[in-house]
């Protein structure tokens, strides 16, 4: 049997030439290849202990998928601004760190389509090889950048436009209970597009004409490493079941699943003090 023993983060996420997501646990030290672990027994054990993923000081709750009380009041990538980028304050000096700020709000931000199973916007910021991770994070099985905006401030007002008529949230259920049916999301861009344009000129009017350019680059799609989708899901609470075993079945987005149905979002669960035997 092997062991490892550290704090819980999200998973890593890259693709191979098939575009088939690989993940990586990282548990402490370690950095557990959990592709290879599919088909395997496994028991994840917690300590009872979350340390926040920022300043590591113990906390009893954690809060924005790892954060202590503090660090979620404190720092800029805790702020509200972040789940709604239309309400960045970046440009009234109010930024919780200025410097932070022009590292991640002031640089390219792009808009896209998803497939998570059902049809959704979002925004991101990094498209390695034109295959972001947030989407392999959503569980999204195709998705397509279709605009280029300036900066977060103004990503969050076109994705604003955009909710209008599409939807934002990824329904997790739904995502894990299959490979979704294909979308023409090249056909979708373009309905979509010819429904925000006045719009769209409106951000340009006020923003300036480079604010928000069409960006042309094709549909991709993502597989992921699944060998048996869950029927009837059943999810797995650290704080209420702080030990189980069972055979891992896939992972999808940031979701291990195992034999009878059941799953856990390990990123819900970062900073957590766990054991994972195998």
């Amino acid at each position: 049997m092997q062991e490892y023993t550290g704090s819980l983060s999200k998973m890593k996420v890259s693709v191979n030439d098939e575009h088939q997501v690989q993940y990586t646990l990282a548990i402490g030290d370690h950095r557990v290849d959990m592709n290879s672990l599919i088909g395997s027994e496994i028991t994840l054990t917690s300590a009872g202990e979350i340390r926040c993923v920022h300043c590591d000081k113990k906390t009893k709750k954690s809060f924005n998928q790892g954060y202590c009380y503090r660090c979620l009041i404190t720092l800029a990538q805790c702020d509200s601004c972040i789940i709604k980028p239309e309400l960045c304050h970046y440009h009234e000096g109010t930024c919780r760190e200025p410097e932070w700020g022009e590292t991640h709000c002031l640089s390219d931000h792009f808009v896209y389509l998803a497939n998570t199973g059902n049809l959704k916007v979002g925004i991101t910021r990094h498209v390695s090889d034109a295959i972001s991770s947030r989407w392999m994070d959503q569980g999204a099985s195709q998705a397509l950048v279709f605009l280029r905006v300036k900066d977060r401030l103004t990503s969050g007002l076109v994705e604003t436009l955009c909710k209008q008529h599409i939807g934002d949230k990824t329904n997790w259920r739904t995502m894990l209970k299959g490979t979704p049916e294909q979308q023409d999301l090249e056909a979708l861009k373009t309905a979509l597009l010819e429904k925000i344009d006045a719009g769209l000129d409106e951000i340009r009017q006020q923003h300036g004409l480079d604010a928000v350019s069409e960006a042309a680059t094709p549909a991709v799609e993502i597989n992921y490493p699944v060998d048996t989708y869950p029927v009837k899901i059943k999810s797995i609470n650290l704080d209420k079941t702080p030990a189980f075993t069972g055979v891992l079945t896939g992972i999808k987005g940031q979701y291990l699943m195992l034999d009878e149905d059941r799953v856990i979002n390990i990123r819900k669960y970062s900073g957590y003090q766990a054991t994972l035997s195998v």
